[in-house]
C-alpha cells in the first residue's frame, strides 16, 4: 500500500491549524494552510499575440490534440455513475429503519421526532457512511478484530441492561426481536454487500444525530422553511422541537451503546458536543475576537465552527465505518481525512448557495444567514475588498440596509469566486485522502459524491 500518500495527505491536529494565520491577500498569490493549494486572485492581463506562423502550428497542434482526446475519451471510463445505486438497497430501507429505531408509545413525539426523517433530503451523511463501508471492505484489516465484528453484528439489536431497568418502550421492537438469532440472520449480508449490520445502522444513527441538529438549529434561527416544507418548530412549536431533538440523540445513543465499539461510541459522542460548540461560535460569529479591520483570524474562526458544524459529523461517521470494518489506523485515517475535507468543502458550497440561488430552488429563503448576522465565507473574502463590511459583520447586519448594502458588497466582490476556489481545493483533498484504497464501485461513487457536491443547487 502506498503509505506516502497517505501521510502526504495527512492534515496536522485541527488546533494547530487554527492557530497559524490565514492569509488572502489578493495582490498574491498565497498559500491556503488548510488545503495545501495556493489561492489567486490576480488581475486579469493582456496576452500577447503570436506571430502568424505560430498560429498556425498553434491551431494544428490545437485540432490533433482535440481528436486524440476524444478517442481517448471513448476509451475513458464513465463518470456518471449515481453513487446512491450502488447501495441502493441499503438506502432503501433507511428511512424504515430509522423510524422504528424512533418509534415511541407517545403519538405527538412519535409525530415530531420523525419528520424530518420522513422529508424528502438528501441523506448525503448516511450515504457516505455506507459507500465507505464498501470502499474499505478489501483494505488492510486488523486481523483479530474478525470475530470482534461479528459479535458486534449480531447483538446491534440486544440491550446492554435489561429491559425492565431500561424502562424504553419501543413499540416497534417487541420481545421476541431483541435477541441474537434474529439479528445473527441478517449476517449473510456482510458477504454480499460487503456492509455490516453494525455498519448500516451506523449510518442510521448518523441520519438521526443530524435530524436532531436540525431540529434544534431551525428553533434558534427562527426557521420557517425546511426541504420545501414548513419548518419543525413552525409545525409544532419550539418546545416540542426541542424535545423531539432531544429524543432523537437519545435513541441514537442507545443505539451507538449497542454497537459495543468504545472509539466507535467516543467518535459520535464527541460530535454532539462539537455539534454545540459549533453552534455557540456561531451565536457568538467571532465578534467578540475580531476588530473591525480585516483579520485572518476571521477566516480561522469560521473554518473551525465550519468544522465542528457540519464536517465533525461527517469525519468522524467516516472513520468509524472503517473502524467497525475491522480496517487498520491507516485506512481509518484516511476514511477520517476524506470526510472532513468533504464537509469542509459542502459547508462552503453551501454558504456560497445562499448568494447564487433563489428561495424556491433552494428550499428555503435565500439571503437567510445574512438575516440571521451570519458572516460566512462569501463576506469574509468581500471584506478584504470592502473595509465597510467590517463594522456590519461586529452588528452582525442588524441595523436598516445592511443586508442589503452587504448582499450588493459581495456580488460587486471577488468573494463568491473565492469561495468556490476553496471549495474545490478541499473537494481536490477528500479524493486524494482516498487513493490509497483499492479500486471499486465504492469508491468512485465517493470520488462522484465529492466532484458533485461542487456542482449541486441545493
Amino acid at each position: 500500500m502506498n503509505t506516502q500518500l497517505l501521510r502526504r495527505s495527512g492534515v496536522p491536529a485541527f488546533r494547530r491549524i487554527t492557530s497559524r494565520a490565514y492569509s488572502t491577500s489578493r495582490s498574491s498569490s498565497s498559500p491556503c494552510i488548510l488545503c495545501s493549494h495556493n489561492l489567486k486572485s490576480t488581475p486579469s492581463r493582456t496576452i500577447p499575440s503570436k506571430p502568424l506562423s505560430q498560429q498556425r502550428y498553434s491551431s494544428s497542434w490545437s485540432a490533433t490534440l482535440n481528436k486524440a482526446s476524444e478517442l481517448v475519451a471513448e476509451a475513458a471510463p464513465s463518470f456518471t455513475l449515481n453513487p446512491a445505486t450502488i447501495v441502493a438497497s441499503e438506502m432503501k430501507m433507511l428511512t424504515k429503519n430509522i423510524q422504528d429505531l424512533l418509534s415511541s408509545g407517545h403519538p405527538s413525539l412519535d409525530k415530531v421526532a420523525k419528520y424530518y426523517i420522513r422529508s424528502e433530503g438528501k441523506h448525503l451523511r448516511p450515504l457516505v457512511v455506507l459507500l465507505m463501508a464498501r470502499a474499505t471492505y478489501n483494505c488492510p484489516k486488523i486481523e483479530e478484530d474478525g470475530t470482534k465484528r461479528d459479535t458486534i453484528s449480531a447483538s446491534i439489536n440486544v440491550p446492554i441492561t435489561s429491559p425492565t431497568i431500561l424502562q424504553d418502550f419501543n413499540p416497534s421492537y417487541s420481545s421476541t426481536t431483541l435477541t441474537r438469532s434474529t439479528d445473527s440472520q441478517h449476517l449473510s449480508s456482510d458477504i454480499t454487500t460487503q456492509i455490516s449490520p453494525s455498519q448500516k445502522r451506523l449510518a442510521e444513527i448518523t441520519e438521526m444525530i443530524h435530524a436532531a441538529s436540525l431540529l434544534h438549529d431551525d428553533v434558534i434561527d427562527n426557521a420557517e422553511a425546511r426541504r420545501g416544507s414548513p419548518s419543525g418548530n413552525l409545525a409544532f412549536g419550539n418546545k416540542m422541537a426541542i424535545l423531539a431533538g432531544d429524543f432523537l440523540l437519545g435513541r441514537a445513543s442507545v443505539a451507538l451503546a449497542r454497537l459495543r465499539d468504545a472509539e466507535v461510541v467516543e467518535l459520535l459522542a464527541t460530535v454532539i458536543a462539537n455539534l454545540v460548540e459549533g453552534e455557540f461560535m456561531q451565536l457568538q460569529n467571532g465578534t467578540e475576537t475580531i476588530s473591525q479591520k480585516y483579520s485572518p483570524s476571521a477566516f480561522d474562526y469560521y473554518i473551525q465552527k465550519t468544522y465542528l458544524k457540519t464536517a465533525s459529523l461527517i469525519s468522524k461517521s467516516c472513520r468509524a465505518a472503517a473502524i467497525l470494518g475491522g480496517s487498520t489506523k491507516e485506512v481509518a485515517d484516511a476514511a477520517y481525512l476524506y470526510g472532513k475535507n468533504l464537509g469542509l468543502s459542502f459547508q462552503l458550497v453551501d454558504d456560497l448557495l445562499d448568494y447564487t440561488i433563489t428561495s424556491h430552488d433552494l428550499g428555503k429563503p435565500a439571503q437567510a444567514d445574512l438575516k440571521l448576522g451570519l458572516a460566512t465565507a462569501p463576506v469574509l473574502f468581500a471584506w478584504e475588498q470592502y473595509e465597510e463590511l467590517g463594522p456590519m459583520i461586529n452588528r452582525k447586519f442588524s441595523e436598516a440596509g445592511d443586508v442589503e448594502k452587504a448582499w450588493s458588497f459581495v456580488q460587486s466582490s471577488n468573494g463568491l469566486e473565492r469561495t468556490r476556489e476553496l471549495a474545490e481545493s478541499f473537494s481536490r483533498k477528500a479524493i486524494e485522502a482516498i487513493s490509497i484504497f483499492p479500486d471499486s464501485e465504492a469508491k468512485e461513487g465517493l470520488e462522484q459524491i465529492a466532484r458533485k457536491g461542487l456542482t449541486r443547487k441545493k
